[in-house]
This record gives structure tokens, sequence and C-alpha cells, in this order.
């Protein structure tokens, strides 16, 4: 049905003024698949006589076959207006004013048409010298708000009211050709928003289309305009390179469009060193078989995984200098978080896990006295023994370590203690600590008063 209908389309056809309409019959989004709390809120906007529209990747996900992770609408009443028709909204954003409508865990997010900012005065919108928006709330048509998205497989709008989809940028096309391509000139519009630039990145690699080479060629050369992003924006995008799948494939796209060396700058460094990329490439790997079977991911694992190389890397310099390995590990972790904290804006709980993790891979090699089993009772164990594990497969010289925490864990107390005392002894210079005895503290002689 969707390709007969695509084949309508040119893949050089100019953008049209009119939206191509594509009736219900050729296309294959049905309400069944659509939230029951999206429709409630389409169905009152069209009530109270707004237009309302599903939009954005909702809709593309929908005609690629694909379920949708959130359901966002566009609609031409103003976010007030929407607030006054839902108890359950709450209004949020200063650079792009949104309404969220809350249904328990889920979300409804609903934003008004926005149109193109040379129409706004000055009070409506702002750019930075770059050129980067930093306020856009220029409200407008669902024309301009079509050809202000980023990508044109983002600018699909399915009408509730006659159960249509309002192409205007010739995005079944680029549906058909699974192809990503920005619209408007490209250049421009990654310096409206640079984030757009980790965006392309990301879409093309979790929806695995291929990048058309208008768009292609500014993005390998503007990654640098991503120093001009907050901390907390580009922290939000790399948890959503984390959670939506096809990790790997993304984290090849952002080696090729240099996009690594902005979000994780000391990891960057590492990437030469083959166990550096391994490490990395296994976790991702694994991360996206984890998500496949409907499982958790913990980025700050991921993080740690990141960050691991350049960790070890400072901790044998620190170590070189002189200091306890103990506390080599200690600066080295304090040095390549504050670094990355300045490009990430990572929250202080998710540091301190991160640290842990990390941190864990030297306390594996205590193998003496108490503290194996400290380590086991550790918060952070089977994280941290998940890196170790991951750091033997990619090739580090942890392997005999990593059997020996295997064989550990899963030991009899008996034969705890005899793999403690083994390994203390093939341990140079590490002992297990004798006990101390304390004796009695001896009285205070008497003075002799005696005359």
């Amino acid at each position: 049905m969707l390709k007969g209908l695509i084949n309508r389309f040119s893949k050089d056809k100019p953008e049209t003024t009119e939206p191509v309409i594509i009736p219900r019959s050729e296309h294959s989004i049905s309400r069944k698949q659509i939230s029951p709390n999206a429709l409630k809120v389409l169905y009152r906007l069209r009530d109270a006589g707004f237009d309302a529209f599903l939009v954005g990747g909702c809709v593309r996900d929908l005609l690629l076959g694909r379920r949708p992770k959130d359901f966002d609408l566009a609609t031409n009443a103003k976010p007030e207006e929407v607030r006054r028709l839902f108890k359950n909204c709450r209004l949020i954003g200063k650079r792009f004013r949104l309404a969220h409508i809350l249904f328990g865990p889920e979300i409804i997010e609903v934003a008004t048409f926005r149109t193109h900012h040379e129409n706004a005065t000055e009070t409506q919108h702002g750019h930075m010298h770059q050129g980067m928006i930093i306020r856009d709330n220029v409200f407008g048509s669902i024309e301009d708000d079509a050809r202000r998205r980023d990508f044109s497989i983002n600018a699909l709008y399915y009408n509730i009211a006659d159960f249509t989809v309002l192409d205007y940028t010739n995005a079944m096309d680029d549906i058909k050709h699974r192809r990503l391509r920005i619209i408007g000139d490209p250049e421009k519009r990654f310096h409206e928003d640079p984030v757009r630039l980790i965006r392309a990145a990301r879409f093309a690699g979790k929806l695995n289309l291929t990048i058309s080479p208008e768009t292609e060629t500014p993005l390998k050369e503007l990654s640098y305009l991503l120093q001009n992003v907050s901390p907390a924006r580009l922290f939000q995008e790399v948890l959503k390179f984390f959670e939506e799948g096809a990790l790997l494939n993304t984290f090849h796209l952002f080696r090729k469009y240099k996009l690594v060396e902005q979000l994780f700058p000391e990891t960057a460094g590492s990437l030469t060193h083959e166990n550096a990329l391994k490490l990395i490439e296994d976790a991702l790997s694994n991360t996206d078989q984890r998500l496949k079977e409907g499982k958790t991911v913990s980025p700050a694992f991921l993080f740690s995984i990141f960050l691991w190389h350049p960790i070890q890397a400072h901790a044998t310099q620190e170590a070189a200098k002189g200091l306890p390995l103990y506390v080599a590990f200690e600066k080295a972790i304090y040095l390549v978080m504050k670094k990355q904290i300045d490009r990430l804006s990572i929250p202080r709980k998710l540091q301190v896990t991160i640290r842990d993790i990390c941190f864990l891979q030297h306390r594996f090699t205590q193998r003496f006295g108490s503290r194996p089993y400290r380590v086991l009772e550790h918060q952070r164990y089977r994280a941290g023994y998940d890196l170790l594990m991951l750091r033997a497969t990619a090739g580090e010289p942890v392997k005999d370590l990593y059997d020996w925490w295997t064989e550990f864990h899963d030991a009899d107390p008996t034969v705890r203690e005899k793999m403690i005392k083994s390994a203390a002894k093939a341990t140079p210079g590490k002992k297990p600590r004798r006990s101390r005895k304390f004796s009695k503290p001896r009285m205070p002689r008497p003075e002799n008063t005696a005359n």
C-alpha cells in the first residue's frame, strides 16, 4: 500500500507549497496502533475547535513498521489554551514552550505550530553569534511548522479529523529509500541547533538510514559546533543514544563524523588502542542484545565502559610518579571525570556509581585477607564484575583475574579460604595481615608519697 503510494514521488521533486494529502486507504497507520491517551488528547483538541495532528517520530516509526516509543502532537492551540483544556497539563521549557499532558507514567507532548524566525520579533526568538537559536517560541501555521522541522522524515502529520497523512517536504520518498535528509540549507540548519549533528547520527544508526549527500557533507565538518551546546543538553542526547538501541551502528557513525571527540574527549584519544575500541564495541553489542530482549540498560555502566581506558592510562602515569596504586586510581578517576563533566552534565549520583564501578577494577586485584569478601558485598560488584569480564574478552591481561573471581563467587567457604591463601602467596608483597593481639594496659604505679 505504502510502496504504491510513494512511487508518485520523485527523488528530485522540489518541495511543494501545498501538502501531498495521503488518504487512509493509502497508508498503513491505524488508530489501533496509537496510544489511547494520545487519541484522547487529539479528540479533545479537535472538539474544542483546534487542529490536532500526530507528528514527528511516532508517524515516522508507524510508517516504517516500528513501534513508537512515545506520541507527540502538534496543534494550532497556544500552550496556555492547551492547559485550559486539560487539568493534567503542565507547561515546560523556556527555549521551546511545550505542554505535557500527564496520564500516569505516560506523557503526551503537545507543541504549538512554529514558524520561521525571520517572521518573529526580537522578543520572540534569539540567536547566539554563531547562529544558534536560543529561544524558539515563534508560533505560525502548519506549513511553517513542517518546513522548520529538522529532518524530512520527522515532518509528517497524521490528521485525526480524517485520518489522512500530510506531507509538505516529500518525506514519503525519503521513507521509501530509507534516506535521512535535513530540511532547508544543511549548514544553516546545523548552525541553528548543533544538536542536530548528534540526532542525524542517531536516526541513521537506529533506523538504518542512509544520510543524503547534501546533509552528510557539512555533518563531517561541523562537529566543533557542539562546543556551543550546554552540557545538560548533550547529556540528554547521550542518554538517548544509550537507551534507543542500535548502539554499535550509531557509535560507528559518531566516530565517522568526529562526534566522539566532542562527547567523550578523553575516550577519543584512547580509541587508537585495539583493546579500548574492542571493549566499547563488545559492550555496545551486548547492550543492543539486552534491549532486544526487553532488558534494562545502565547508563552508569556504559559511561564506565567509555571512561575505563582513559582512567587506566592516567592511573598508570600517576603510579609511575611513585604514588600508591590505590591513590593513583583515585586521582585518575577524579581527573577523567572532571574533564568528562565539562562536556556532559552527569548527575552526582551517576558520578558516584561510575567511580565505584571503575575503582572496583583495582579492588579486584586485592585478593588477600577479608578484602575479597568485602568486594563481594559491594553494591556495585555485579557491574564491576561485568566490566572485568569485558576487559578480559577485549584482550586485556586480566583473564586469570576474571577466572579467579568467577570461581570465587560460586565456591563454598572452605574453597574460598584456600583460594585467598593461594592468591596471597602468589602475589609479591601482599601477605594477609596478622590479627593484632592486645594485652591489658598496665595500671600506672601509685606515686610514692612516703617521706
